[in-house]
């Protein structure tokens, strides 16, 4: 499961479709309604809210409205009523990182939707969240500290966006 903190308009068509399909598994786990990945690292920051599912519910509407902004027909009704009433927070180094994994994930599923914003140097965070100074996230998976300096060098400081 990957929950990404990305703009959902960096994600290729299996990627989004992928991310709407984990979203949705992820509201159904914080509002206790399924057994499995309850104690999935991903889900920590949403469930360190005060409304875990209404800040994934939040998460899922942009999701969503990407999709909408395809063509896509994701059903909205899936979206649990309940809103966040605060932005989450993620850390500069942890959107840096996962711009660096979606960009190799790219290059060997979809290398032409990846020329699309070879001349990103700062992503857009995705809405729910708000940038702020820190590092690599402790639940991310597949991230060792030796690698670390590699990924900065690699991607500009990402700040928040209007």
């Amino acid at each position: 499961m990957r929950i990404w903190s990305l703009h959902p308009k960096y994600l290729d068509p299996r990627g989004l479709v992928a991310l709407w399909r984990e979203g949705l598994l992820a509201q159904a786990v914080l509002m206790g309604q399924t057994r499995g990945y309850t104690h999935h690292p991903q889900l920590r920051r949403f469930r360190e809210q005060p409304s875990p599912g209404g800040s994934i519910a939040q998460y899922l509407l942009i999701v969503h409205q990407e999709a909408v902004n395809r063509g896509y027909r994701f059903k909205a009704e899936k979206i649990n009523p309940a809103r966040a009433s605060r932005q989450l927070s993620v850390t500069e180094e942890q959107l840096m990182f996962e711009w660096h994994h979606l960009r190799e994930k790219l290059q060997r599923r979809d290398p032409a939707w990846l020329a699309r914003w070879d001349l990103t140097r700062r992503p857009r965070v995705h809405p729910l969240f708000r940038v702020v100074p820190g590092p690599v996230a402790d639940w991310e998976r597949g991230f060792t500290p030796p690698g670390r300096s590699a990924i900065l060098k690699k991607i500009e400081p990402i700040v928040n966006q209007d």
